[in-house]
């Protein structure tokens, strides 16, 4: 079986110790995603798995035969950059830029549980059918997220221009 990666079909490594992470920095070269703490506790190395956010240093790649992985390279469409990205460039959300692909990838998932109404810790009415975009949602579902260099606001300004308007 195989992984598709940003749509293209490759072979899931034979040793089952390779994480998800190392599978796509070091065999597949896509260096867009991250490698901080290695430990799941900063959000560096976020991707996309069917379109849901995960922590791929704490995945085997083997987990994800048959799945479908989107990494920040993946993102952009034949049209150009993804309006997140894009927002994160005008409302200067990077300094550095080490968390960036990790913080736009969370981003694209955060929205995707915002439309199927997943609750989070600060979603006041569990029970609803849809959960309203706020600027504290936002910040409780990107916690898990760390920026070092204090983009913090304009990395919450840029995902509320991209998504507090759209019908998720």
């Amino acid at each position: 079986m195989a992984i598709r990666i940003n749509g293209t079909e490759t072979r899931a490594p034979a040793d089952p110790r390779v994480s998800l992470l190392d599978l796509l920095r070091e065999t597949l070269h896509l260096t867009g995603t991250k490698k901080g703490c290695n430990q799941g506790a900063c959000g560096a190395c976020t991707v996309l798995a069917d379109g849901e956010r995960i922590l791929s240093c704490l995945a085997l790649a083997v987990q994800f035969e048959g799945r479908s992985i989107t990494t920040i390279e993946g993102l952009a469409g034949q049209d150009g950059m993804h309006p997140l990205q894009l927002a994160f460039i005008e409302h200067d959300g990077f300094q550095c830029g080490y968390c960036t692909p990790g913080q736009i990838c969370s981003a694209v998932g955060m929205a995707a549980e915002l439309a199927r109404g997943a609750p989070s810790a600060v979603t006041t009415d569990l029970g609803a059918a849809t959960v309203r975009f706020t600027g504290e949602e936002a910040r409780e579902r990107m916690s898990g997220n760390l920026c070092r260099c204090g983009a913090h606001n304009g990395i919450i300004a840029a995902i509320t221009q991209t998504y507090a308007g759209a019908a998720l």
